[in-house]
Order: C-alpha cells, then sequence, then structure tokens
C-alpha cells in the first residue's frame, strides 16, 4: 500500500513538474536574433542583419520600393531552448511602426509567428504582437510550455523594418541556435502575393508554406505592386546567390509590358546564372475576373502573353538549347467553390496553401534534375 501511494505521489509530482506553469516573476536571458541562425535571407552582408537588400549598393528603387526591400518579409529565426516561456523584444524604425493595411492583418504587417517541431513537423505553436510598439516592449508569445528542448522558428514582421529582434527565454534555460532545418537555397521573387498580403500572420505567405511542407529552403523576396521585370530589381536578382531561382513576375505588368521586359529579362539571368533552374510561375486566377468584363480580359492577356512568348523563344533547336534551364509553371489559389480571395486580387491563408501545393511537384521535379532533392 504504501509502495503504490509513494509510486503515485511521484506520478503527481513528475505531472506538476512537467505541466508547472510558467512563474509570474520570471526573469529573462534576451538574445539578439542575428546571432541565432537566420532563416531564408536573400542577400547576407547587408548593414541591417534583418534586411533583404542592401540599399546603399543596389539604387533605382522608388521610395515604396526601397522601404519594403528593407523589411524583413519572409525570414525567420532558428533556434532551440528549453524554456517554458518565449517573449520578443524589438525595435521598429518609425516609419514601420505604424503601416496598417485595409486587408492584412497587424500581425503579418508588424507582429510574430512562432512555429515548433513535434512529430518531426513544424506546428504552430503562437502569434502576437503590441499596438503601438515601444522598444521596450516584452511581447510573451508563448508560456506555460513543458522543460523540454525545442526547436522554433520565429518569422519576423512582413512589413515592419525592424533593427533588433531580442528573443527572450528563462534566465536559466538554455538558447542555442538551431542549424538551418531546411536544405538549399531556392530564391523567389514576385509580387505581393509573394510578400504575403492578406495573410493572417506573417508565416502564412506562401514560400513559407512551401519551405514548412517540404524542407526546401525559399529566399522570399516580394515587393509589393512593384514586381515587373525592373532593370534594378535584376541587379540585385543577378547578385544573389542561390542554386534555384522561382519568378512571379506576371502579376504586376499588363500584357504590353511583360511582352516589352520578358525576354530580356530572361536573357540576364540565364547569362547571370548558367545551369541553374530558373522557374516562372504564371499569375494566379484572381477572383475580380467573376463578373467584371474588362477585368477578365486585362488578366487573361496577361497569361496568353507569358504563354505565348515561352512558346515562341523553345520553338527552334537554338532557343531549345538557350533557354534549356527555363521553366514556365502554372499555379492554382482557388477552391472549386471560388471562396478563397481577401479582396478579388489577394487570397487569404487558404487561398496561399492552394498555391504553394499546387507548384508543389511541379518545382520539386524541375529541382531534382539538377540533384537538388
Amino acid at each position: 500500500m504504501f509502495r503504490k501511494i509513494m509510486l503515485a505521489s511521484a506520478a503527481v509530482f513528475f505531472a506538476a513538474a512537467l505541466y508547472a506553469q510558467t512563474p509570474k516573476d520570471v526573469k529573462y536571458s534576451f538574445t539578439e536574433g542575428c546571432e541565432l541562425t537566420m532563416v531564408g535571407k536573400l542577400m547576407s552582408g547587408t548593414p541591417n542583419p534583418y534586411a533583404r537588400v542592401d540599399t546603399l549598393k543596389y539604387k533605382g528603387f522608388t521610395k515604396s520600393e526601397n522601404y519594403q526591400v528593407r523589411c524583413g518579409s519572409g525570414m525567420a529565426i532558428a533556434f532551440k531552448t528549453n524554456s517554458t516561456v518565449i517573449s520578443v523584444k524589438t525595435e521598429y524604425s518609425k516609419q514601420g511602426n505604424d503601416r496598417r493595411d485595409l486587408t492584412t492583418m497587424p500581425l503579418t504587417y508588424r507582429g510574430y509567428d512562432l512555429y515548433i517541431k513535434k512529430d518531426g513537423k513544424w506546428l504552430w505553436a503562437a502569434a502576437g504582437t503590441t499596438w503601438p510598439a515601444k522598444s521596450t516592449d516584452n511581447l510573451v508569445l508563448i508560456k506555460d510550455m513543458d522543460s523540454s528542448e525545442k526547436e522554433c522558428l520565429l518569422y519576423i514582421p512582413q512589413y515592419a523594418e525592424v533593427y533588433s529582434v531580442k528573443i527572450g527565454v528563462q534566465s536559466d534555460a538554455t538558447m542555442q541556435a538551431l542549424e538551418n532545418p531546411f536544405r538549399h537555397r531556392v530564391a523567389i521573387w514576385g509580387s505581393s502575393f509573394t510578400q504575403g498580403v492578406s495573410t493572417s500572420r506573417p508565416g502564412m505567405a506562401y514560400p513559407l508554406q512551401f519551405t514548412r511542407h517540404t524542407g526546401v529552403q525559399m529566399l522570399p523576396f516580394g515587393c509589393a505592386g512593384n514586381c515587373k521585370m525592373q532593370t534594378y530589381f535584376a541587379d540585385v536578382l543577378v547578385d544573389v546567390d542561390a542554386d534555384a531561382f522561382v519568378f512571379d513576375c506576371f502579376s504586376n505588368p499588363d500584357a504590353a509590358l511583360i511582352k516589352e521586359r520578358l525576354v530580356p529579362f530572361i536573357d540576364r539571368m540565364v547569362a547571370a546564372h548558367p545551369g541553374k533552374p530558373l522557374i516562372f510561375q504564371q499569375t494566379i486566377y484572381r477572383e475580380r475576373r467573376n463578373f467584371n468584363q474588362v477585368n477578365n480580359q486585362y488578366e487573361q492577356d496577361k497569361i496568353d502573353m507569358a504563354a505565348s512568348i515561352f512558346k515562341e523563344i523553345k520553338s527552334t533547336k537554338e532557343g531549345r538549347e538557350k533557354y534549356k534551364d527555363v521553366y514556365l509553371i502554372g499555379t492554382n489559389a482557388t477552391s472549386p467553390e471560388h471562396e478563397t480571395s481577401v479582396d478579388g486580387t489577394h487570397p487569404g491563408d487558404y487561398g496561399y496553401y492552394l498555391w504553394a501545393r499546387s507548384i508543389e511537384k511541379p518545382i520539386l521535379k524541375i529541382l531534382s534534375k539538377y540533384g537538388l532533392k
């Protein structure tokens, strides 16, 4: 009887230890995120480690573009800790502290999105932001976890330029950089779609969903409304160190601009990255086409123009050889019920999920031809 009582007491004690709440007076230890492992970072050596592009080096951007490429959209911090609580302190730039959007959640614009690996898969754990922001705010993302070691992936704000991201854990807990959990470097350049406008949180853009599901690391370079195959964006892409490139460059320009710019853009990418796969995506079906005949024709003209140019450049033996590493794939962000759009242009989270899944097989098949498995 005594033995049973002791065993029962031990079980209760173990359960209490396992599920003990995080103390209210917890003392935090903070680590700057860039000192851990940065996932999805397009270019190294930027003056601000949370920026995608060095705007002191690359010129020609409009004011809006200049700001956007300084944001860390699509980037995440990978670490492991046995802390029962995870928090974050942020230093925002003044410009990015109060941005708002009608279709995109504040969580996406200026908040954080935390995933923790469970049973070999990335499982959503927490998301949060503060409003208005202060550099002194210690935002507790999650608490009352067990004290086992956890592999974590923290997505940083999509539309807020940040100068510092300090991750807080209990002062007596472990905190280490996690080896990059994803393989390869696949740069993906595109529109607001690629950036993730109209998502509910920063980890839901389709390149990020693709990365978590396949294990292939995409390096997002979305720039809302501004992906039109401009030469100054090409300047950046020429210098990007990546194993492959994916483009969402038919969403912003009209058919005439696609006709004018596509072949020179492809030629420049082929010259800069010989032997590497260059994968172009057709733009998605936008729900605003459903009844507006002008919009419907405008969107169809873009799709038809891109398809016709690809057919033309590969119509000869010389063209097929020159562009042997250039591909055009389809996309889909629409459910059979057509219920995935937020504003007629941008999909919501589920639409982006469909997009990520629609390109998964064709991209993985292409990458495998180059030994990128």
